[in-house]
């Protein structure tokens, strides 16, 4: 090879290089704020199987109603995902997968058909990972390699209640759980102190009654050769804390080990209105301290500053309702309780709205009745079986609707290429859990007459959007005109300002957009949806592009 093109092949990766420096400055001049999180959730088992060695464990091949096994999604097919940059690309800034813990061993069939754990809400071991969905060095390598992309691990915790009982998974003692009566939710008793279904033992979580180890857990650490040590971290973490040795203060002790071991950002809460809203002030308060010690034992891996990340599943809560959840005879405000966010299981009616009346409403109620915290917005989920768009038909104006929101997004896996929610067989929410639909994208696939590549295509012009201006979602909301429809959010963070300007149902073809008194003239700014480079002259933005949307940015 000549020295020239030597020379010139240096030069070009310098170049290169270069480019790349100067876009992680620039990105990392952008502060990074929960408020306005992309935050991608995806079911473990139902995502990408990166290590097919690990679908078979502990005897699980009874035959099971459809959608109700497992599939062989796994840590390391998420891991392998992040490194292809499919979530860069999808502007994602957090990523919730469903919890990894071990499940129970057996199956159960509850009038749904033969099931397994394969969701991860069915927990027989707190302290140790399911094999299959991976080994601990999984977990640590995801959640190194998320980190590494500029993206936080939300983990999905359960302290409400174990796996259900079976053949294999025996009943936990009376002390650490009740078996009846079930669920009423007619008020806070019979919303907290009961099970959620049957053969769903609940944990007591109102008792602060001392408790020892259930003996079949004592049994397995014993055969796995980890009882001195779980024991000698547990009686550490009580004479830490001066804690009552009551079940729930068990779990929260292996759940902040993630935190302390691994540097989890933050925790989804399950089922957050069936156990008393203390336990998550007092899981909060433990989850800090566990995150303050795995920020200074790893000083060269730390994000930035935020504090840990809690959001709960408060089912039913709505944004309209401002901080409080109410149950009939006791309202609760669990802001005050830990929670940094929750999920909003409003913005689905809200939706149905047009852009502005949406979006008005939430910036006025995040700015003023939850000043401080925020909500996560979702348009589709595991368990809600009326989600936004059931049938797929209109995947654009969902992505528009949840990304450009004020508030946090959730995007449930598939939502940006068109999954389907239904299944021939399937009963209840096994429909909204099929596997990843990798094949369509990889086929070019057509779904509702729409291309599932196009859909995808929205969904990151919009996500990268999001994930470059905070002020999509943290930011305050004004109407700068009706018809075409634009509008600004401004967010300030100390001295620095995010200003974006966003048009919809714009003209396709040549368009002009008044940014006087916005930006100043000869700026340079970013249509995110184009990617085109626009020059403020005479006030206005002036573009000519194939596109109805305009998202404007510096």
């Amino acid at each position: 090879m000549s020295r020239i093109l030597l020379l010139s092949l240096a030069l070009l990766l310098a170049s290169c290089a270069t480019t790349k420096q100067n876009s992680n400055a620039a990105a990392a001049k952008m502060p990074f704020v929960w408020e306005n999180a992309n935050l991608y959730f995806l079911l473990t088992d139902r995502f990408n199987n990166g290590n097919p060695a690990n679908d078979l464990n502990f005897g699980r091949t009874d035959q099971t109603a459809p959608l109700r096994g497992f599939m062989g999604g796994d840590l390391a097919g998420i891991t392998k995902k992040i490194e292809e940059g499919y979530f860069d690309k999808l502007g994602v800034t957090a990523l919730w997968f469903t919890p990894v813990v071990e499940q129970i061993h057996g199956s159960t069939d509850e009038g749904t058909g033969v099931t397994y754990g394969f969701h991860g809400y069915w927990a027989k071991d707190w302290t140790a990972l399911d094999p299959n969905f991976g080994t601990e060095k999984d977990l640590m390598k995801l959640i190194e390699t998320a980190h590494q992309h500029g993206i936080r691990v939300v983990l999905d915790v359960v302290i409400n209640h174990t796996g259900p009982v079976t053949t294999a998974d025996p009943v936990w003692p009376a002390d650490w759980v009740r078996t009846e009566p079930a669920c009423t939710y007619k008020n806070y008793e019979t919303t907290t102190a009961c099970t959620l279904v049957k053969n769903l033992p609940d944990i007591r979580t109102e008792s602060n009654k001392a408790v020892e180890l259930p003996p079949f857990l004592v049994e397995k650490w014993k055969a796995e050769g980890r009882y001195e040590k779980e024991m000698a971290e547990l009686e550490a973490f009580f004479v830490r804390t001066g804690y009552p040795r009551a079940a729930k203060y068990y779990i929260i002790k292996w759940l902040t080990d993630y935190i302390r071991k691994y540097g989890a950002d933050g925790f989804r809460c399950d089922t957050a209105k069936h156990l008393e809203e203390s336990v998550w002030a007092d899981l909060r308060k433990e989850a800090d301290l566990a995150f303050a010690d795995w920020k200074k034992a790893n000083p060269k891996k730390v994000l930035d500053a935020n504090p840990f990340y809690m959001v709960g599943e408060v089912y039913f809560y709505n944004i309209n309702n401002g901080r409080n959840y109410d149950f009939g005879d006791k309202k609760v405000d669990y802001f005050n309780n830990g929670f940094s966010s929750l999920i909003n299981f409003g913005i689905k009616g809200d939706a149905t709205a047009d852009y502005e009346t949406l979006f008005a409403k939430y910036s006025k109620l995040l700015q003023k009745q939850l000043a401080g915290k925020t909500v996560l917005n979702y348009m589709t989920s595991h368990d809600d079986g009326e989600p936004f768009d059931k049938m797929r038909t209109k995947p654009f104006e969902t992505g528009t609707k949840l990304l450009l929101c004020p508030g946090g997004a959730q995007i449930y896996y598939g939502d940006e290429t068109a999954r389907p929610l239904t299944f021939e067989g399937a009963q209840g929410d096994a429909n909204l859990r099929t596997f990843m639909n990798w094949d369509d994208v990889k086929n070019n696939a057509v779904r509702n007459g729409v291309n599932v590549r196009e859909v995808l295509a929205h969904w990151q012009k919009l996500g990268q959007f999001r994930r470059a201006h905070p002020a999509v979602g943290a930011g305050v909301h004004e109407m700068l005109s009706a018809k075409p429809y634009v509008f600004k959010r401004t967010y300030e963070q100390g001295k620095r300002t995010d200003i974006v300007i966003v048009g919809l149902d714009q003209p396709k073809g040549p368009k002009s957009i008044d940014l006087r008194g916005l930006y100043p003239e000869g700026m340079m700014l970013t249509d995110y949806y184009s990617g085109s480079k626009i020059k403020v002259t005479g006030g206005k933005a002036t573009l000519n592009t194939p596109f109805e949307i305009v998202l404007l940015g510096k």
